[in-house]
């Protein structure tokens, strides 16, 4: 991969990653358009993630920063009522237990712990499913017209103001199982889990951050996945730079469109992705028949 490829596969990573028009689509489709080579391309997609992963991380800091916290908060909670589990088996003076759910970042994490689980089940069964689905410009086609789709939802779903406290676990592991599904080359993972988190009643700037920061589990555990496929892959240093670039271009317009799709959401503006991905799935499905 030359230096012009590796910017342009970081700029289309970075757009589409954060913005709803679906960064696997367009991957797979620039992949297909460009050639790249299969083992190779496996490698540059785990360093392209790692780049969007700092974007999130920089964009929502102070609110994953707590979420850590409070997660090893809801760590030692757990182990202290076990603890007083085991002392109340052999006393008669029973020791109350600690309530574990008690700030609205820990109810976060527990959200995105749920979501996550409906993830990662889905994108480990069907894997290998995913990765033919996106060596074909059908799918990905197919798929940017169902973003589409979604997003024409999404313009039309009323505001509501639910937060942490008032989301249900039923709410996160719907929300969880859509972003399963969106692992399905050209649908848009942004797109799909903004459009069912609406759907969810949930409040607009709470619905941009939650799907943002539960990306980081299920794209950490795609990276992971991905790391023992890559491991016989061997590249030039002039090519590892190239990917090093990439992956910072990724990073810096990833970052742009995470603050970007905070002004989208408040305004509900998705028509205008909604009409790029329609046509673009269009020319897509056009192209797997005639190229």
């Amino acid at each position: 991969m030359n230096l012009f490829e590796a910017i342009l596969m970081g700029l289309v990573q970075g757009l589409a990653e954060f913005l709803p028009i679906s960064s696997s689509g367009h991957l797979a489709i620039m992949k297909h358009i460009l050639k790249i080579n299969t083992e190779t391309g496996l490698l540059f997609d785990v360093l392209l993630h790692l780049g969007t992963l700092v974007a999130i991380f920089i964009a929502f800091w102070k609110d994953i920063k707590e979420l850590i916290i409070e997660g090893f908060g809801i760590i030692g909670s757990f182990f202290s009522n076990v603890g007083r589990f085991i002392i109340n088996l052999g006393s008669s003076d029973k020791k109350k237990y600690v309530k574990v759910i008690t700030t609205p970042y820990r109810k976060f994490v527990m959200l995105v712990i749920v979501s996550t689980i409906p993830t990662g089940i889905i994108g480990f069964l069907f894997k290998d499913a995913i990765e033919i689905a996106g060596a074909t410009l059908l799918v990905p086609g197919l798929s940017l017209i169902l973003t589409s789709i979604l997003l024409v939802i999404a313009d039309s779903v009323k505001t509501s103001t639910k937060m942490e406290n008032e989301t249900s676990y039923k709410d996160a592991g719907l929300i969880g199982l859509a972003q399963g599904i969106a692992t399905l080359p050209g649908l848009s993972r942004s797109g799909t889990t903004i459009t069912a988190c609406l759907l969810r009643g949930l409040d607009k700037n709470f619905t941009v951050k939650y799907s943002f920061i539960m990306s980081i589990p299920a794209v950490l555990g795609a990276v992971v996945l991905e790391l023992k496929d890559i491991s016989t892959v061997s590249l030039a240093t002039s090519e590892i730079i190239n990917y090093i670039i990439g992956m910072i271009v990724a990073f810096v317009v990833g970052y742009i469109c995470i603050k970007t799709m905070l002004v989208v959401v408040r305004g509900k503006k998705f028509k205008y992705f909604s009409i790029y991905c329609f046509i673009i799935g269009i020319i897509a499905v056009i192209g797997h028949f005639v190229i």
